[in-house]
């Protein structure tokens, strides 16, 4: 049979290895994974701007082609005596 003592050690003991346990996750593995989220957010967010960049560099290109008649008609205007209305 058991004896008590030795069921308090090994509580005891369990307790004392879970703590230690705690202390590592909190320590040294929690800030690691939060520094790896940061740089993988970081990056997607820097790819998402760069492809807005390019985009908006093809509509500028497309807009800068226009004439001003060309022009008029994609903002919805009308072209008439040479003036957009």
């Amino acid at each position: 049979m058991i004896s008590r003592l030795t069921q308090a050690a090994g509580a005891a003991g369990g307790l004392l290895v879970f703590l230690a346990m705690q202390a590592v996750n909190a320590v040294w593995l929690l800030p690691a994974a939060k520094d790896a989220g940061r740089a993988e957010e970081r990056s997607a967010a820097l790819a998402r701007s760069m492809e807005i960049i390019k985009e908006r560099s093809r509509t500028n290109a497309e807009v800068e082609a226009l004439d001003d008649r060309g022009l008029c008609v994609e903002l919805g205007g009308v072209f008439e005596n040479r003036e957009c209305r």
